[in-house]
C-alpha cells in the first residue's frame, strides 16, 4: 500500500481504485490522475498482464498521459484510465462488464470511461447498463478513425521538421500494429503514396491489411529494427526502451501508441542518435477530441475532423519551441500541458 501511495504522491494522483469481484472474476484498477479541468475521461483497457503490479503501473501511466493529453488539447477534461486483467479474446462476458460498470458508477462522475485496447463498442454497451458515466458504444461509433487522422497529420508535421516537407509520398513507414487505429492510419499513408511495412500479432488482420494497402508484412519482433523513414508504433506502449533504442533505423518515431517511451531518458537517447520522437499524447489526441465533442453533442464529423487537424499545427509549434529552447519535444509538451493543468 505504501508503495502505491508514494507513487500517487510523486505523480500527483488523486485516486487509485483496485477492483476485485470473485463471482465474475473481475480484477483490475481505475486511476484518476487529475480532475483539475473537469471529470477524468479515459478508456478502459482489457489486457493479459503478466502480474497485477504490471496492470497497476500501466493504468497509472495511462491515466497521467490522459491528463496531459486533455490539457494539451485544451479540452475541459481531467485524466483517468481503467484496466481489466484478462484475455480479451477469451475472458469477456456480460456479467464482468456489468460489474465493472458498477465500479465506475461508484465514482459518481469523477471518471468517465470509453473504449481502449481489448474493449469493443458492444462491451461499452454492457458497461452502460450499470452507469451513465461512459461514452462510446453503438451510440457514437468508434474514435479510432479520428485518432488515426490526427496521427497522420502529426506525422506530416514531423516529416516537415526532419525532411523539410510534409509530403509522405515515397517515404517508407513501418506501422507496428494494424488494429482499428493502425489500419485506418495505413489508409491515409497509402493514399498519400507512402510505402508501408506492417506487423501485427493477429495474422488475419495482417493479411487483410497487406491485401488492402499493398503493404509488406514484417515479423512483429523485427519491425522496429527495419530500416525506414518513419517508425509508427500503434499497439502496446513501452516499445522505445533500452533494448530497441540502439537498433532503430528510422529518422522519426510517431504513432498512436500511448506511453511509447518506456522511460523519459530514452527520448534523450533517441535525440542523440538524431531521431525525432513525437510526444505521444500530442499526436494521438484525435480520439479523445472526438469523444469529447460527441459528449458535448457535436454530431458533424467534419467539424470534429477540423478540430483534430489542429494536432499538426500544435505539434509544429512544440517542435519549433523545442529548437528555440534547446529542449526535447517531450519536455516542451510537458511544459505545455502542465501550464494548462495549473502545475507551473
Amino acid at each position: 500500500m505504501s508503495e502505491y501511495l508514494a507513487k500517487m504522491e510523486k505523480r500527483g494522483f488523486e485516486e487509485l481504485v483496485l477492483l476485485h469481484d470473485a463471482r465474475t472474476g473481475l480484477k483490475g484498477a481505475i486511476a484518476i490522475h487529475s480532475t483539475a479541468r473537469g471529470s477524468a475521461l479515459g478508456g478502459t483497457r482489457m489486457w493479459t498482464y503478466t502480474s497485477e503490479e504490471e496492470a497497476v503501473e500501466d493504468v497509472m501511466c495511462l491515466a497521467c498521459g490522459m491528463s496531459y493529453k486533455a490539457a494539451a488539447a485544451e479540452l475541459p477534461l481531467g485524466g483517468g484510465k481503467g484496466v481489466i486483467i484478462g484475455d480479451p479474446h477469451q475472458d469477456k462476458c456480460e456479467d464482468l462488464f456489468n460489474c465493472y460498470g458498477r465500479y465506475v458508477e461508484k465514482l459518481n462522475g469523477r471518471f468517465i470511461t470509453a473504449a481502449d485496447m481489448g474493449i469493443a463498442e458492444p462491451d461499452l454497451d454492457c458497461i452502460r447498463k450499470e452507469t451513465g458515466h461512459v461514452i462510446g458504444g453503438s451510440e457514437i461509433g468508434s474514435p479510432s478513425p479520428f485518432t488515426a487522422y490526427g496521427v497522420w497529420r502529426g506525422i506530416k508535421a514531423c516529416a516537415e521538421e526532419v525532411y523539410g516537407s510534409p509530403s509522405l509520398a515515397g517515404k517508407v513507414v513501418a506501422v507496428q500494429g494494424v488494429g482499428s487505429v493502425g489500419r485506418a492510419l495505413c489508409g491515409h499513408l497509402a493514399e498519400e503514396g507512402a510505402h508501408l511495412l506492417i506487423s501485427d500479432l493477429d495474422q488475419g488482420k495482417l493479411k487483410q491489411a497487406v491485401k488492402q494497402f499493398g503493404a509488406t508484412a514484417v515479423d512483429p519482433d523485427q519491425i522496429i529494427y527495419r530500416e525506414c523513414d518513419i517508425f509508427s508504433p500503434c499497439g502496446a506502449g513501452g516499445v522505445i526502451n533500452a533494448e530497441t533504442v540502439p537498433h532503430l533505423k528510422s529518422n522519426i518515431v510517431a504513432g498512436a501508441a500511448n506511453n511509447v517511451i518506456k522511460d523519459n531518458g530514452y527520448e534523450k537517447a533517441l535525440h542523440e542518435r538524431g531521431i525525432l520522437c513525437a510526444p505521444d499524447y500530442i499526436i494521438n489526441a484525435g480520439g479523445l477530441i472526438f469523444v469529447e465533442m460527441r459528449r458535448q453533442g457535436e454530431k458533424d464529423d467534419q467539424k470534429v475532423r477540423d478540430l483534430v487537424s489542429g494536432i499538426e499545427g500544435r505539434l509544429k509549434a512544440i517542435l519549433k519551441r523545442s529548437r528555440e529552447l534547446n529542449l526535447l519535444p517531450g519536455e516542451v509538451a510537458d511544459i505545455f500541458a502542465e501550464e494548462r493543468l495549473g502545475r507551473r
